[in-house]
């Protein structure tokens, strides 16, 4: 049958797909709009999965808060130009939205919540058609609160960093510092306590031995207490840094973050950075278009 382009245009402005791809879609389903609306949408899966192979490593983190539950959500794609899409932005906000009601257990309870009759999966993989890039959801967090606790959020360089913390004894704005101060300094852990004891035991081991190395290199080797107090210095030095209420407050050098928090108690603490560990894709233009070429 023919193709009327009022058709075209209709199934366009359902789809958001290009004008050529409505056209083909239609005449396969011989003008049906539902199953051309189909045909696009397995497409668009297909051509998602098609780019597995590509390092997704650019991408956006969100957070959502609603009452006493909060999630935090780290989305990829494979460029920063479509992290800077307002449809991609939306994306990471609504499957922010969607894990922070479902509370799934890990990732891959995630894309089997249901997002308007689909499940998250499919939801992503027709974006990553639509878009042409392969978007895919790495990993998230869900916290939740007593009445009388606070969350603090705060979100960096348009979501390229976000932090979500969780504390007791404090106010909204001294939370909202907290994360703030999180997203900047990326502390590895909330105190000492938090520090697994093989943590300890490696950072001693590796500090001890850099010290034995200097003093033997020595003109004048220093005595064995005095060697140990070197080390217990550096190991100090070190744990300021890796913890949280140690650290000097972003806002104020002259105050760690225990000093400014004063009876406040930070709780938990999520950061997620984009890309935080990925392997990011380096590959000059001429060499990607031959790729796609290839296929």
């Amino acid at each position: 049958m023919a193709i009327s382009a009022k058709l075209v245009k209709e199934l366009r402005e359902k789809t958001g797909a290009g004008m050529m791809d409505c056209k083909k879609a239609l005449e396969a389903c011989d003008g049906d709009l539902e199953a051309s609306f189909d045909w696009l949408r397995e497409k668009g899966i297909a051509k998602a999965a098609k780019k597995a192979d590509r390092i997704a490593a650019e991408g956006l983190t969100a957070f959502v808060v609603d009452g006493d539950a909060a999630a935090i959500v780290e989305v990829n794609s494979e460029t920063d130009f479509v992290a800077k899409n307002a449809e991609f932005q939306e994306l990471v906000h609504l499957i922010a939205s969607t894990i922070l009601k479902g509370n799934p257990t890990d990732v891959e309870a995630a894309l089997k919540l249901d997002l308007e009759g689909k499940d998250l999966e499919t939801v992503i993989a027709e974006k990553s058609g639509k878009i042409g890039e392969k978007l895919s959801l790495r990993r998230f967090t869900v916290l939740t609160k007593n009445a009388d606790e606070t969350f603090g959020s705060y979100s960096h360089m348009g979501g390229k960093m976000s932090a979500l913390v969780k504390l007791a004894n404090t106010d909204a704005d001294k939370a909202k510092d907290i994360a703030m101060h999180v997203a900047a300094s990326a502390p590895q852990y909330i105190d000492r306590t938090a520090i697994p004891a093989e943590v300890l035991d490696r950072e001693l081991h590796v500090l001890r031995t850099q010290a034995l190395e200097e003093n033997a290199a020595s003109a004048k080797p220093k005595p064995e207490n005095i060697i140990e107090k070197m080390v217990e210095g550096r190991l100090n030095k070190n744990l300021k840094e890796m913890c949280l209420v140690d650290q000097e407050f972003i806002k104020d050098p002259d105050m760690t973050v225990a000093q400014y928090l004063g009876n406040g108690q930070v709780l938990e603490m999520v950061r997620y950075q984009v890309g935080e560990g990925l392997q990011k894709r380096e590959e000059n233009f001429a060499d990607e278009v031959a790729a796609q070429i290839k296929g």
